[in-house]
C-alpha cells in the first residue's frame, strides 16, 4: 500500500458536518487537463468497470488521488500517513439509464469508527439529466439489509450529486446511495470513478480549529430532515463519531433523556468525560 501525508484542510465544523451527513462534496477541484485525460482514458484506453491501471499514471495520482483539496479533506478524517487507493472502479453507464435500487456497498460495517472513506470523482460535467449519484444524508447510521432497501424508489430530502467536471465527493462507505434516473433524451457515456482511502494511524483532533468551537457545546442535530430515525438519535450518532475522530471515544457516555448530546435547549449536559453522573446514577456507597 502506498502512503501519503499532507496538511489537514477541514475545520472542526466541516468535520462535524461530515459526521452528520456522511458525505462531503468538493466541486470542481481537479484541473481541466486532468479531467480531459481521465475522460479519454475511460472512453478509449480502458472501458472496463475496473480501470485500476490509472493508479500507475503519475498525472492521475497527482491530479486526483493527491489533489490538494481532496487529500487535505481525507487527511482531516483519516489522520496522518493514510493509505492510498488499491483499486479504481468506474460506474460507467450508457445514457439514458434508469435509476438503480437503493443500496449500501458490500462489506459495510456500522459504528462511529471512520477507518476508510469511499470517494467518487466526476471527470466530466455531470448534470441532473445524466443521472448522478443520489445520497441519503445521515444514512451511514441507518442499518438495513439490502433486500429491505431495494424496494424504495423516491425518498424525501435526498442529495443529488450533480456537479461540474473535476468534482470529488467523500462518503462513508456504508451510506445509502444509488444512480439516479437520467433524462429520457440523455445521450453518451457517463463515467464515475470510485476508490477508497485507508486509516493507518490512531484518531486525534489535529485538523484545523474553528474559532469558538467546543465539542461539549456543539450542535449535533442534523440539518437533514426527516432523519428516518427515532427523535434525536442523529445527535447521539454524530456526537459519538466526532468524539471517536477526536480520539476521545473513551469519554463519550450517552445518558439519554434530556442529557447531552441533545440540542442546545436540553436541560442537562451529563455524559462527557469526567463530569459527575447525576445523583440517581451514582453507585451507592
Amino acid at each position: 500500500m502506498r502512503i501519503h501525508d499532507c496538511a489537514p484542510s477541514l475545520t472542526d465544523t466541516q468535520v462535524l458536518d461530515f459526521c452528520k451527513a456522511g458525505f462531503l462534496m468538493l466541486p470542481a477541484v481537479v484541473p481541466d487537463e486532468v479531467n480531459r485525460r481521465a475522460t479519454e482514458w475511460c472512453n478509449e484506453r480502458n472501458t472496463s468497470h475496473e480501470p485500476s491501471d490509472l493508479l500507475e499514471e503519475p498525472w492521475f495520482v497527482e491530479g486526483v488521488l493527491l489533489n490538494p483539496a481532496a487529500a487535505g479533506a481525507v487527511r482531516s478524517l483519516l489522520g496522518a500517513h493514510f493509505g492510498l487507493p488499491l483499486i479504481v472502479s468506474n460506474h460507467r453507464v450508457q445514457l439514458p439509464a434508469p435509476a438503480q435500487g437503493w443500496h449500501r456497498d458490500g462489506g459495510s460495517v456500522y459504528g462511529p469508527e471512520v477507518n476508510y472513506l469511499q470517494v467518487f470523482y466526476y471527470p466530466q460535467e455531470t448534470p441532473e439529466a445524466s443521472g448522478p449519484t443520489e445520497l441519503l444524508p445521515g444514512s451511514h447510521f441507518l442499518y438495513s439489509h439490502g433486500p429491505w432497501m431495494a424496494h424504495y424508489d423516491a425518498i424525501r430530502n435526498t442529495y443529488l450529486s450533480a456537479a461540474p467536471a473535476g468534482s470529488i465527493f467523500l462518503t462513508m462507505y456504508n451510506i445509502w446511495h444509488r444512480r439516479s434516473a437520467s433524462a429520457p433524451d440523455a445521450a453518451g457515456v457517463r463515467s464515475l470513478l470510485k476508490y477508497n482511502y485507508w486509516r493507518l494511524s490512531a484518531p486525534v483532533r489535529d485538523w484545523l480549529p474553528a474559532p469558538g468551537f467546543d465539542p461539549e457545546t456543539a450542535d449535533y442535530s442534523s440539518p437533514w430532515h426527516p432523519t428516518y430515525r427515532e427523535q434525536f438519535r442523529e445527535c447521539f450518532d454524530a456526537a459519538e463519531m466526532f468524539f471517536w475522530l477526536c480520539g476521545r471515544q473513551h469519554e463519550y457516555r450517552r445518558v439519554g433523556g434530556q442529557g447531552w448530546p441533545m440540542p442546545a435547549y436540553s436541560y442537562e449536559r451529563y455524559g462527557i468525560g469526567e463530569r459527575p453522573a447525576p445523583p440517581l446514577l451514582k453507585t451507592p456507597d
